[in-house]
C-alpha cells in the first residue's frame, strides 16, 4: 500500500469513528471566535473540547471532537497520562491543529475555523506512545515516549501529514527504566529559527538532545546530547533564536540554556521555585509560569537580558495536578489540573500576578494533557 493510498484509508477511519458535535454557526456580523482548545487523553476515546473565550476571558463549553484515537496512560501517572509538554498543537500558519494518541500510535490533525474543528487525517506517529508535536513552516515531528524514545518527521502537503521514512530517529533511552511517567521523554520543540529540534529526556538520561535540521527539513543521524545530572528537564519554551526557557523536575527551577551551533546546551542562569514537580512552562512577555504539579500552583518567574536574570514573582494555586497551560493572545491563562480534570482560567496582570476568574470541567479530562488558546 502505498503513502496515498494509506492516507486515504486513515481519512475514512477518521470519519467513520470520529464522532463530531459541531456548534452553531456564528451569526452574521458577530464577532471573530476565539478558542481553548483541550484534550482530554481519555484511554477510551481521545477527545478535543472546544470552548469559547467570552471578552473577559471566561469560558464557556462550545462542543466535543473525538480524534479517532485513544489516549494512553504511563505507567506511574497520577495527574498526567502522557507525562509532557506539547501534546496538542496548533499551527497558526496553516490553521491545523494536531492531537497526539497515545494509546493508538497515532496523531490526529484537525482543520481549524473559529471554535470548528475538521478532522481530516489520522496518521502513525512512527513509534509507540505519542506524547508530543513540534511544527516549524512545513516541518513536522512527533516525539513517541516508548521503546527507547523515537522521533518520526513529516512534511505538511497541502494540509495533510507526509510521512517522511527517512527521518525516523531513536533516542536510545532505556525502555525498561520506571516508573514510566518519570523515565520518558518530555517534549520536542524547534529552536525559533527552525535550525535546531530539542527533546527532553527527564529522568531516562537528565539530558537535552538537540538534532540539527538540514535545508530539507531532514534531521541529524544522532543528537548532540548534553547531560544535565540531576536536573531531569522537561518541558521548555523559547528563548530568542537559540535559547530556551526550561523547567527542571530534579531541582524544581527554571533554568535558561542557549543552544549553540554546535547542538550542545549551555546553562545561563536558574531560579528556584521552591515548588514541587515544576514540570510545565508557558510564556506570556516577560513572564514564563511553569506548573507544578506536586504543590498545586504557578510560578511567575519576571525574565530580564535574554533570560541571563530570573525573578521569582511568587506562586499562585490551582486546582489539584497542575499540568499543561497556555496563554490567549488577549492576555489570559488556562491551566489543565489533572486530578479532577478541571480547567482553570486567570487574567494575567499587569505585574505579572494572576487573577482566577472561573473554571471549567472537562468532560472526561481528569488525567488530560494538551492544549492550545488561539
Amino acid at each position: 500500500m502505498n503513502r496515498l493510498t494509506r492516507i486515504g484509508v486513515a481519512v475514512a477511519a477518521a470519519l467513520a469513528t470520529a464522532g463530531v458535535f459541531a456548534p452553531a454557526a456564528s451569526a452574521a456580523g458577530a464577532p471573530a471566535a476565539r478558542p481553548v482548545f483541550v484534550q482530554t487523553d481519555n484511554p477510551a476515546g481521545n477527545q478535543i473540547v472546544a470552548y469559547h473565550r467570552a471578552g473577559d476571558g471566561t469560558l464557556a463549553q462550545a462542543a466535543v471532537y473525538a480524534t479517532g484515537g485513544r489516549g494512553g496512560v504511563l505507567q506511574g501517572a497520577v495527574a498526567d497520562h502522557t507525562a509532557s509538554q506539547g501534546a496538542l498543537t496548533y499551527d497558526a500558519a496553516h490553521r491545523l491543529l494536531y492531537a497526539v494518541n497515545a494509546g493508538s500510535d497515532s496523531v490526529s490533525v484537525f482543520s481549524v475555523q473559529g471554535e470548528t474543528l475538521t478532522l481530516h487525517q489520522i496518521v502513525a506517529s512512527g513509534g509507540v506512545f505519542p506524547v508530543s508535536v513540534a511544527v516549524n513552516g512545513d516541518r513536522v515531528y512527533v516525539l513517541n515516549a516508548l521503546g527507547g524514545g523515537s522521533v518520526q518527521g513529516y512534511r505538511l502537503v497541502h494540509g495533510h501529514l507526509m510521512t517522511q521514512a527517512g527521518w525516523n530517529r531513536g533516542l536510545g533511552l532505556d525502555p525498561n527504566a520506571t516508573p514510566q511517567f518519570t523515565h520518558t521523554p518530555g517534549q520536542i520543540g524547534f529552536l525559533a529559527d527552525g535550525s535546531q529540534l530539542v527533546v527532553t529526556t527527564k529522568a531516562n538520561g537528565s539530558s537535552i538532545a538537540v538534532f540539527g535540521i538540514d535545508r530539507s527539513g531532514a534531521p541529524s543521524q544522532s543528537p548532540v546530547v548534553t547531560t544535565v545530572p540531576g536536573a531531569v528537564p522537561f518541558g521548555f519554551v523559547p528563548d530568542g533564536r537559540h535559547g530556551l526557557f526550561l523547567t527542571e523536575v530534579g531541582t524544581n527551577s527554571l533554568a535558561t540554556y542557549r543552544i549553540g551551533a554546535d547542538g550542545k546546551a549551555v546553562r545561563e542562569a536558574s531560579a528556584d521555585t521552591g515548588q514541587a514537580a515544576v514540570c510545565w512552562a508557558v510564556r506570556v512577555g516577560d513572564v514564563i509560569y511553569t506548573s507544578n504539579a506536586g504543590s498545586s500552583t504557578l510560578t511567575g518567574i519576571r525574565t530580564a537580558d535574554h533570560g541571563r536574570h530570573l525573578t521569582v514573582l511568587g506562586n499562585t494555586a490551582t486546582d489539584p495536578g497542575t499540568v499543561d497551560a497556555a496563554a490567549s493572545p488577549d492576555g489570559h491563562l488556562y491551566v489543565q489540573t489533572g486530578v479532577k480534570g478541571i480547567l482553570d482560567e486567570f487574567t494575567v496582570n499587569h505585574d505579572g500576578s494572576l487573577t482566577m476568574i472561573g473554571s471549567q470541567t472537562v468532560p472526561g479530562g481528569a488525567g488530560g494533557e494538551g492544549i492550545a488558546a488561539l
